[in-house]
C-alpha cells in the first residue's frame, strides 16, 4: 500500500501553480501543495504545531528562504 494518494485539481490551477513556484525552491506543484496544506492544517490545530519537518521539507524551506534573500 502506498503512503500517497492522488487528488485531482483543475488543470488551469495546476498550470498556474507551475508558474507561481518557478524559482521558489519547490520542485513541483505537488511539493508546494503539500507544504501549503500542512501549513494550513497545522494552523488549525490547537497548541504548538505537531511533528518536525522531514528532510525534503527542510530543503524546500531553506531554498525558499534563500530565494527570498534571508539566507
Amino acid at each position: 500500500m502506498s503512503d500517497r494518494v492522488s487528488i485531482k485539481i483543475p488543470r488551469p490551477l495546476y498550470n498556474r501553480l507551475q508558474q507561481v513556484i518557478g524559482g521558489s525552491g519547490f520542485s513541483s506543484p505537488t511539493d508546494f501543495i503539500v507544504f501549503v496544506l500542512r501549513d494550513l492544517v497545522g494552523s488549525l490545530e490547537p497548541g504548538p504545531a505537531q511533528g518536525e519537518l522531514n528532510p525534503d521539507e527542510l530543503v524546500a524551506v531553506r531554498k525558499k528562504l534563500q530565494n527570498l534573500g534571508y539566507l
